[in-house]
């Protein structure tokens, strides 16, 4: 959300008597799909229900698969604990697919410093100067911790 005052699929805003209205049920209805688990709204301190838009859309769902397929209340549950794992699954799938795709890039880039590597073995070539390249305006300072100058200013003297 970019906004505090957006709201998202997920925000539990609206009480039972207009997410009834919603989503064409009784108010009766909802605490029944409630009961039995196929919606489970929100509460607030007091203990009133607070449904979001996703709970809404599901309730439409559960009312179409109810009357216009005829399925009973327990296959409804099953369907949609399905297709919540289906999305879960595919959420898994989706990260690995991400984390494979780095994987063979890390993979190239050690490839191509082996490759690299090899190529310095064959020319005997100084591997540290030719692995990473020092510009020659380049100057290196060491610094040493407070404790470490005085144990060698102690030693030299």
């Amino acid at each position: 959300m970019t906004s505090p005052y957006e709201l998202s699929d997920e925000m539990p805003v609206y009480v039972i008597s207009v997410a009834a209205n919603l989503s064409g049920m009784h108010p009766q209805t909802l605490r029944g799909y409630e009961r039995v688990g196929l919606v489970v709204p929100r509460r607030t301190a007091g203990g009133g229900r607070r449904y979001s838009m996703r709970d809404i859309l599901a309730l439409r769902e559960i009312q179409r698969l109810s009357q216009e397929e005829g399925i009973n209340l327990s296959g409804i549950k099953r369907i949609l604990d399905l297709e919540r794992e289906l999305e879960h699954a595919r959420l898994m799938a989706a990260e690995l697919h991400a984390e494979v795709a780095q994987l063979r890039a890390e993979l190239e880039s050690t490839r191509a410093v082996a490759a690299r590597l090899a190529e310095l073995r064959r020319t005997k070539a100084d591997p540290a100067a030719a692995l990473v390249p020092v510009r020659t305006t380049t100057r290196v300072t060491f610094w040493q911790p407070p404790a470490a100058r005085d144990d060698h200013q102690g030693t030299s003297e």
